[in-house]
């Protein structure tokens, strides 16, 4: 177990130091290289993960097979497909590795153990979903309905990590534009002031 997943349990103040030692054994380290999936649309989601260290993207796949991203989740994030995992149910999403990535991740059969035996992971768990759910609001509130050059100003001002370690393409993606709308964005609030 990495110091990065110890601390971050430890920050959320309801596990105690033997509550984290006991549900360590349950996180198995999963190595992605960029490109690789840690859930596949369309497939039984078994897995829940914290992303010690890495990117990935969150999409679903359309008729053309485009994907439509939805959101990303780097270090100290938890991830997975929540409805379908709680569900266990096929995931409608994949969740792919956009950088060389180590999460640490419980099956589903673990998970349920976990809970039983450790009361207080409920508490965490509520707190990763909460804020799943204010991350999926403010995307809504944020990037729905709204001009590029808006949507790109809103990255800059509160996901600056998104313009410096997004692909061009995967952030158009998520903004809904195309990715000529967001160079044609960047270029508006970029460009030089010329006197």
């Amino acid at each position: 177990m990495t110091d990065v997943f110890e601390n971050y349990l430890s920050s959320t103040g309801g596990l105690t130091a033997e509550e984290i030692n006991f549900s360590a054994q349950f996180f198995k380290p999963v190595r992605l290289k960029k490109g690789d999936f840690f859930i596949h649309e369309n497939e039984i989601c078994r897995y829940i993960g914290f992303i010690a260290n890495g990117a990935v993207k969150a999409y679903n796949t359309d008729e053309e097979g485009k994907e439509n991203i939805t959101c990303f989740k780097f270090e100290n994030e938890f991830v997975t497909s929540f409805q379908e995992f709680v569900t266990q149910e096929k995931s409608g999403r994949s969740i792919r590795a956009i950088e060389d990535s180590i999460i640490y991740r419980i099956s589903y059969p673990d998970y349920q153990y976990l809970l039983a035996q450790v009361t207080a992971w409920n508490g965490v768990i509520k707190s990763v979903m909460e804020q799943e759910y204010i991350q999926k609001e403010r995307y809504l509130l944020n990037y729905n309905n709204r001009p590029a050059v808006d949507k790109y100003r809103h990255v800059l001002s509160s996901e600056p990590m998104l313009v410096q370690r997004i692909t061009t393409q995967d952030l158009a993606s998520y903004l809904g534009i195309t990715p000529r709308s967001l160079t044609r964005a960047k270029g508006q609030i970029h460009k030089p002031n010329v006197l």
